[in-house]
């Protein structure tokens, strides 16, 4: 067995997904592992991952459109508000989505399906550079 870890700096523009499948792709094949199991840590309390159809671009605004109505930003709801309005439901929707992936990497690559994608989830408003952590564990 052979291990590789790595940091990959994603910026974002506010609120929204931003897909990261690309730059994880290469950085796996870089690796030279047919086999093993990916792990993508998002090392951030009011940003997360997710795994989503990367085909239609109205899954992302669906998902916004939801979870702008589930968690809403009110400061009046919420004891922490210290960071601006937007922080405290960013880190409950963290908390709802998670900050770490195990993927399966099958021929060298992770074994995504057909319309799958990983995303960082940006929760909060402003812009941010968020840090994932990779480490494959394989041969």
């Amino acid at each position: 067995m052979r291990q590789a870890a790595t940091t990959l700096t994603v910026p974002t523009r506010g609120t929204g997904l931003v897909e990261v499948t690309g730059p994880v792709c290469r950085w796996v094949a870089e690796q030279g592992m047919d086999t093993g199991l990916l792990t993508v840590f998002c090392r951030h309390t009011s940003a997360s991952l997710t795994i989503q159809e990367n085909a239609d671009p109205d899954v992302q605004a669906d998902l916004l459109r939801f979870f702008r109505r589930l968690v809403a930003e009110d400061p009046s709801l919420y004891a922490h508000t210290a960071e601006g309005p937007d922080d405290m439901p960013a880190h409950i929707r963290s908390a709802l989505t998670g900050v770490s992936l195990s993927i399966p990497v099958q021929g060298g690559a992770p074994a995504l399906g057909t319309w799958q994608g990983l995303y960082l989830f940006e929760h909060r408003s402003r812009p941010h550079r968020r840090e994932l952590a990779l480490h494959l564990l394989g041969e």
